[in-house]
Parts: C-alpha cells; structure tokens; sequence
C-alpha cells in the first residue's frame, strides 16, 4: 500500500470541495491558490467556462513578491476591488484544499473588508 504525498492530499480534497462548490453569473466562485513564490486569486463563472477577474503576486500593483501573508493580504483586496468593478459583491469561496489558515485566511478576510460577500 502506497502512501499519499502532500500534492495528491491536498489535490483529493479540491475534487471533494469542487462537488459541492461552483460559481455562477450571479454567485462566481474566488479560487485561491498558491506556490512557494506566488499566491492567485480568481473569480470564475463556471457555467459559462470563463474567468471574471483575477489577481496575483506578479501584477505589478502588488509590491511584494514574496507568497506570504501580507502579499494575500494585498492581493485579496486587488481581486475584491476588481470583482467590484465587474459588478461583483457575491462570491463562493474556494480555498483550493488547502486549509483555511495563514495565506487563504488572510486573503478571505482582506477581500471580505474590501467589499466581497462570502
């Protein structure tokens, strides 16, 4: 019996959430991701296959480059105030599999001050 890495983990507990959560025209779902270097963040209408907005560590208006707390933070009110003006107040959050601690958490809570529902 093989064990599972971190990858495959945290992978098997995305498909899970994905079952219950998807994004529509009128409730898109925040997808938040991250790497060692970068975190993203998306609003994606998963009806229409399309993403509505989006933000990360590599936009230019985000001055850290570094995937810490404060670069979610700051990323977390780019993607709120982009959702905004696409006239977008109500999200479904999608944490990725990854547990709502440190880095997710910092950019829920920076996107629910800067204006989004969830």
């Amino acid at each position: 019996m093989s064990t599972l890495n971190r990858k495959q983990v945290r992978q098997r507990i995305h498909r899970r959430i994905r079952k219950k959560v998807s994004g529509t025209a009128e409730c898109p779902r925040l997808a938040v991701t991250y790497t060692n270097q970068h975190v993203y963040a998306q609003v994606i209408d998963d009806v229409a296959g399309h993403t509505l907005c989006a933000a990360s560590s590599i936009d230019s208006s985000v001055e850290k480059a570094a995937s810490n707390q404060v670069t979610a933070k700051l990323v977390g009110e780019l993607v709120a105030k982009r959702a905004k003006e696409a006239n977008i107040s109500k999200v479904v959050f999608d944490r990725g599999g990854h547990l709502y601690h440190g880095k997710i958490k910092a950019l829920a809570e920076a996107a629910r001050e800067a204006g989004l529902n969830f």
